[in-house]
């Protein structure tokens, strides 16, 4: 028996229940693909449940206002991704028929599908025989065959290609790639891996040679950097303003409140005042300190210092942001917020709604 049936022998008695597996529909398929980029499946699941009982179709998609598709993706990070796949929805839609390109080469002409996804959907929706290369995939091949080659550097990532190319023409390419990922996601895991329930323990070079824990070779990261972030909730007759950050930005389309990176020999008091005043053209006073959250993104840490401010003057101006509101905190759940936003309002809403009670 090959390496690749006792891979496929394990992934049919082994595998998941995932809503997305269940009914690969090319849609479906292409949804949960993105979504899994950088994210957990557990973590997943029930946003893709959401998402699609909310645009079933890519047409349901395409048509939705874009502060809708985010305010579903609130939480999952990322938020690039949901930005681009609602823009390729327009497209699919309008363009294509609400038909995604079957091939490989096709897909990756759709916005927001790379190399991988394409791989992906077109394996698992179209079952055409090309190969995933993830860092799951990685994983368990650079163990398997001994590879010492740095998984950073793209060479290393088309050598595998390569190699996984003529095995995969043998199988169901949908469960030779689903297989690989769920192998590396339930055994051959990065620190501690089953090796006593892996399928291919027999052959593989890292358990034989006992350097499993040498593979993969991956560069060094630089130092993470590190920002103070101050923002104000600004409190005007029972009303708080929020802005809408710019397409173009990180971030974009999401709401915040405004504010910004503290500078050198600033206080994060001064740094409100004047990120306020250059974002907003408003004068506040600062009441108190809410809560401060600490935050990580892909490539820097922050630590989000959140202030409550009360307006003293001027006229609320958008000079940074694509649109500004004044709104009550009743409303602000149906506004979709950056993750570290998302933890401050727990502690805001908790705060003032104990002041009503009272």
């Amino acid at each position: 028996m090959t390496w690749r049936d006792q891979l496929l022998n394990w992934f049919n008695e082994h595998q998941r229940e995932m809503p997305w597996r269940s009914n690969p529909l090319p849609y479906n398929v292409w949804v949960s693909e993105i979504m899994l980029q950088q994210t957990q499946v557990d973590t997943v699941i029930p946003y893709f449940n959401r998402f699609l009982d909310r645009f079933p179709t890519v047409h349901d998609l395409a048509k939705a206002p874009q502060d809708d598709v985010l305010k579903l993706w609130e939480g999952l990070g990322y938020y690039s991704r949901a930005r681009n796949l609602h823009k390729a929805a327009k497209h699919v839609s309008q363009e294509l028929n609400g038909e995604l390109p079957s091939d490989y080469e096709g897909l990756q002409t759709i916005l927001g599908i790379g190399p991988y996804c394409a791989a992906a959907i077109t394996s698992i929706a179209f079952g055409n025989p090309v190969p995933v290369v993830d860092g799951n995939v990685f994983r368990v091949f650079t163990r398997f065959w001994g590879i010492y080659e740095d998984i950073k550097l793209p060479t290393t990532r088309k050598m595998l290609f390569d190699r996984l190319t003529p095995e995969i023409q043998h199988v169901n390419p949908s469960s030779f790639n689903q297989g690989i990922m769920e192998l590396g996601a339930l055994v051959c895991s990065p620190k501690q891996p089953k090796c006593s329930s892996c399928p291919l323990s027999s052959d593989c070079f890292a358990l034989k040679t006992g350097v499993i824990y040498d593979l993969p070779v991956k560069a060094k990261a630089k130092p993470v950097p590190h920002f103070n972030i101050a923002v104000g909730v600004i409190w005007k007759e029972g009303k708080l303003l929020i802005g809408k950050r710019k397409e173009d930005q990180m971030l974009g389309g999401l709401w915040e409140f405004p504010g910004g990176k503290q500078k050198e020999n600033e206080t994060l008091q001064e740094t409100v005042i004047r990120e306020i005043k250059e974002e907003t053209s408003l004068d506040v006073q600062i009441d108190k300190q809410y809560c401060t959250i600490k935050h990580a993104y892909s490539h820097f840490k922050i630590t989000l210092h959140v202030f409550k401010c009360t307006y003293v003057s001027g006229n609320a101006t958008a000079n940074t942001t694509d649109e500004i509101k004044w709104i009550p905190l009743s409303e602000i759940d149906t506004y979709a917020f950056p993750k570290a936003n998302i933890k401050a309002l727990d502690v805001i809403k908790e705060e003032e709604l104990s002041k009503t009670l009272l």
